[in-house]
């Protein structure tokens, strides 16, 4: 096993490339307290080896760390959650209410993958999702409080992206652990501007007006910065909201706008490709279409299923 890239922040934190799909897409944060560790978020199983490597490479053994907070289900985020555990004897796994049931039996969410990545792509990308013991699952409720060694860190729900959504508010690092909630923004689309950074809609729970409050209730506790799993840490999220904000506005009327087309999904992909690149442009970004296709291919199909399964859902109206 390689060394994983990792990137060290202050209070502790550390960003560690979890390599899903392509370097710098997907990113689990290691947080360190004292001699007590904590992951947030683990990537797929394939991801493992480079989590504990990175552990190993903090000095610390796999008995120190005590919790493995997963944002929400999907699996990009916690298809490793359960190999993580069989490695951690000491760790509880923290969950959503509504996401707890699926780690303890991931059937349904491995049927449903496969649905929609056929088996042969989605053993590539997945491997094997290990279920959790139920006695290791610890439900974490709205404005819950769990303490990392001296450190105390929040959890709040959070709709919009997902029903089973929590992010973590870390006063130590004046930093909230997004998940998915305060948007999606890679390192490779940086500019003299700052961070590009756009919201994701992928299905199948999709929800505007609450990704809108949820966004409004992150910067209610005035972070300084956010860690996101796609990818790691930006500053200043207040400046960044409006962007999110105004995204999601286009996003909802681009959509209902082809509510009528022939293929819905189909000419949302198209239109959402077009205001993103209008929207890199603006930004400073390199204009080479292969390269903005390259970093963007995954998440423009993703928002544009999501955001079709709104509106064949109700979302036109």
């Amino acid at each position: 096993m390689h060394q994983p890239n990792m990137i060290d922040f202050a209070a502790g934190i550390t960003a560690i490339d979890t390599e899903y799909v392509r370097p710098g897409l997907d990113a689990s944060h290691l947080v360190v307290q004292g001699d007590r560790a904590a992951f947030v978020d683990t990537g797929t199983t394939h991801s493992v080896p480079l989590l504990l490597a990175a552990l190993a490479a903090k000095g610390l053994a796999p008995e120190q760390v005590d919790w493995v907070w997963v944002t929400h289900v999907h699996l990009d985020h916690a298809g490793g959650a359960g190999e993580l555990m069989a490695a951690l004897p000491n760790a509880a796994a923290v969950l959503h209410p509504r996401g707890a049931r699926h780690m303890a039996d991931p059937a349904k969410l491995i049927a449903g993958s496969i649905a929609v990545y056929g088996e042969e792509a989605f053993r590539r990308l997945y491997g094997d999702i290990r279920p959790i013991p139920e006695e290791r699952i610890r439900v974490v409720e709205d404005g819950e409080r769990l303490m990392l060694g001296d450190r105390e860190l929040e959890f709040i729900h959070t709709e919009g992206h997902a029903r089973h959504h929590y992010c973590i508010v870390d006063r130590a690092s004046a930093g909230v652990f997004t998940g998915d909630c305060f948007g999606i923004s890679y390192r490779e689309l940086d500019s003299d501007a700052g961070p590009f950074i756009f919201p994701t809609t992928t299905p199948v729970q999709f929800d505007p007006e609450a990704a809108h409050n949820t966004i409004h209730r992150i910067l209610s506790y005035k972070p300084e910065r956010v860690f996101l799993t796609h990818f790691s840490c930006v500053e200043s999220p207040a400046a960044l909201a409006p962007q999110l904000h105004r995204d999601l506005n286009a996003y909802v009327d681009l959509a209902r706008d082809r509510a009528n087309d022939p293929d819905p999904e189909a000419s949302i992909h198209a239109a959402l490709r077009d205001w993103t690149f209008e929207r890199l442009d603006e930004h400073g970004v390199d204009p080479d279409p292969e390269f903005r296709e390259e970093v963007l291919r995954m998440d423009l199909a993703l928002n544009a299923q999501g955001l079709a399964h709104w509106l064949k859902h109700g979302g036109g109206v």
